[in-house]
């Protein structure tokens, strides 16, 4: 019975006759009393459901016995036990149509007990509607032990929808744990549909660094797995680099604030909109030449420089003199074409030799009329060239639009010498280069690569209908550890605005998808805010912190597996509103995960550090209470290659490992692609 009543605790005192070890009035032998183990308290709406979190014995001057007491005997010292619980919710009695009762569960105390009200065991059919509460539970992931081995099934909306985090030491089951969730997940769709041949349309994306998963799917129809080298099935690993936008080459090449980023800015713009292309004529020249000037101009005239504080009219007047050497005429010029370059030109000269600019102690502050007529005769002389309005129009640095690392490093240098920087940006130059001669990264984002953005999108995200399989493997293992930050987040965001513009294009509807980031403690680290320089592991925590608080909206889950959550950035941590945790010993873990449970929940986190493989707590919007499970046998086949090392079979030579370094430094010198180009050529 009750003996003591708070809101986050509640106390019972057992009986002389209630069970000590095993109780045999439930209905089956049950283990009781046992910690995390549930029992009943009545009230006015059923049951209150509460969970045992610790069991004492005390010394009593006497047993407290039910009926009369017999007082021809002398009472001695007797242990007493109690048991300490934690409130977790209400289970309700109804009745269904068909007239059969039913028990449903509410998280939640809507009245406390008050002290000496009974305390009861639940029967299998009470512990059941605890554990297996909720609607559109269809998925079943495991069954849980302390609750008659009821089933656990999940709901896919609350689990993916919302973001999941699959926390826990290596070795605890985290692997097979997200490889089983999407494969169950996957099965029952296809038994929903009665077609278990089909592929459902689903879309998940695991970014696999440890190259885990390649294998794992084999048997769930077609698969797409993509890897920096190819083997078997797999496909190769292309993120080519016109697919990174503006701040992942600035974070690359650790572009400066002040005067690199805005070259490579508007090198990327110019890039992205055709101005480097191959085949060039003196008047194709002319007219890419009179649109950058004109951006440049429009955007210095918007921010006032020319007339502006110091030094700014004096740089304008250093870009406009720089200009005069590339206004010449040329004979395949048409006569309307010559006409207008010679005004332009004329009116150039007279800005840059006025009096007043070369005196001994210049004015280079430029009149607002000055810099109207300006742009006024170089939109003529550029429409005369071919030009449009809508050409003039700042591009977007970040479209996805193709270009080669040639044309690239053209731009820039061009840009440089536009905005008189030439030799501020040598360095990032010497970057930019050193990135497209790494053969390492040719293979994965180099000008070998050929694909369009369809045949991205279609290839990572998924063909309509899911046509070409619904899993998607990205093996990062071998991408080289320079540039796997930067390539993670280009993929994710990739992902991410694709399905951003999907909505867009289709009246609002979302398109869901799963990301799945395996190691997330690599990828989406803690970092500082008051570092200023942006590293590339800070930007891929920024894009994933983008997509933990944006996604949902978009139909972007993430599932997160990893080992070290004290390292994981709290951003994206607080927007998992399920978790599956296994076995963490390490304390700073463990205190980490604590704070994401209700203060009435701590006992069940105490099982943390001694639960055994395949055993995890799932909690959070996923289930409507936390609950220990068993997770559903993978065969050895269909688990993750993340098994511990056999050190004593091969110790012992019960296993072959024979070692062949010459094939492996081949290999790692790519001697055989060497070979291959020498025989080509």
């Amino acid at each position: 019975m009750v003996d003591f009543v708070s809101p986050d605790e509640i106390r019972v005192q057992l009986s002389v006759e209630a069970p000590d070890q095993m109780a045999l009035n439930t209905g089956e032998p049950r283990a009781f009393p046992r910690v995390n183990g549930y029992v009943l308290i009545p009230c006015n709406e059923g049951y209150l459901v509460s969970q045992v979190t610790w069991i004492t014995i005390e010394r009593s001057q006497y047993p407290k016995r039910q009926g009369l007491k017999d007082f021809g005997l002398v009472d001695l010292p007797y242990p007493l036990r109690k048991m300490s619980l934690s409130p977790m919710g209400v289970l309700s009695l109804y009745e269904t149509e068909d007239g059969i009762d039913k028990y449903t569960f509410c998280r939640g105390v809507i009245e406390y007990p008050t002290v000496g009200d009974p305390v009861l065991l639940p029967t299998r059919a009470q512990l059941r509607a605890i554990v297996e509460s909720g609607d559109n539970r269809y998925v079943l992931i495991g069954h849980s032990p302390l609750a008659a081995n009821a089933e656990v099934r999940i709901d896919p909306d609350r689990l993916f929808g919302r973001h999941l985090a699959v926390l826990g030491n290596t070795g605890s089951g985290k692997s097979c744990s997200v490889a089983g969730l999407i494969r169950w997940s996957l099965e029952e769709a296809r038994r929903q549909n009665n077609d278990l041949n089909s592929c459902p349309n689903a879309r998940f994306i695991i970014l696999d660094p440890n190259g885990e998963y390649s294998n794992s799917f084999t048997d769930m129809g077609e698969i797409r797995v993509f890897s920096s080298r190819i083997e078997d099935m797999q496909k190769h690993l292309e993120v080519p680099f016109w697919l990174w936008n503006s701040e992942e080459w600035s974070t690359f090449a650790k572009a400066s604030g002040r005067t690199q980023k805005p070259v490579l800015i508007q090198a990327l713009r110019s890039v992205r909109d055709g101005l480097m292309e191959e085949i060039n004529t003196p008047k194709s020249d002319m007219r890419r030449f009179l649109r950058t000037i004109l951006r440049v101009v429009q955007n210095e005239n918007i921010s006032g420089r020319p007339w502006g504080e110091f030094p700014g009219p004096k740089n304008f007047y250093a870009k406009i003199k720089k200009w005069q050497s590339g206004l010449c005429d040329d004979s395949s010029y048409s006569e309307n074409q010559s006409f207008a370059l010679s005004s332009l030109r004329e009116y150039v000269n007279a800005l840059v030799d006025d009096p007043d600019r070369n005196q001994r102690y210049p004015q280079y502050e430029f009149g607002r009329d000055e810099i109207t007529r300006l742009l006024y005769l170089l939109k003529k002389t550029y429409h005369e060239f071919g030009g449009s309005d809508q050409d003039v129009l700042p591009l977007d640095a970040d479209i996805p639009r193709p270009f080669t690392g040639d044309q690239l490093l053209r731009s820039v240098e061009i840009n440089s010498e536009i905005m008189s920087v030439s030799d501020y940006t040598e360095t990032m130059l010497m970057r930019i280069r050193s990135l497209f001669a790494d053969t390492r990264l040719r293979v994965i984002s180099g000008d070998e690569i050929d694909i369009s953005l369809e045949e991205w999108l279609t290839d990572y995200v998924g063909d309509n209908e899911a046509a070409n399989g619904a899993i998607c493997v990205i093996d990062l293992s071998l991408v080289p550890s320079e540039v796997v930050n930067i390539v993670t987040a280009v993929i994710a965001r990739m992902v991410f605005e694709s399905l951003q513009r999907y909505r867009k294009v289709n009246s609002g509807k979302v398109l869901p998808t799963v990301l799945t980031m395996e190691e997330a403690h690599t990828f989406i680290k803690r970092y500082s805010q008051d570092s200023e320089d942006r590293s590339a592991s800070q930007l891929c925590t920024e894009i994933f912190e983008k997509i933990a608080r944006e996604g949902r909206k978009f139909g972007l889950g993430l599932v997160l597996s990893s080992q070290r959550p004290s390292e994981l950035s709290p951003t994206v941590l607080s927007q998992c509103n399920s978790f599956l945790l296994h076995r963490i010993s390490n304390d700073r873990d463990q205190e980490l995960v604590r704070h994401l449970v209700p203060d009435n929940m701590h006992g069940l986190m105490r099982d943390l550090p001694v639960l055994p493989a395949k055993q995890a707590i799932l909690m959070g919007w996923a289930s409507e209470l936390p609950v220990l499970v068993e997770m559903n046998e993978l065969p050895k086949t269909q688990r993750p290659q993340s098994s511990d090392p056999d050190f004593w079979d091969v110790w012992t030579g019960r296993k072959d490992r024979s070692v062949d370094w010459k094939a492996i430094a081949d290999d790692w010198q790519q001697n055989k692609l060497i070979s291959t180009r020498g025989n080509d050529e």
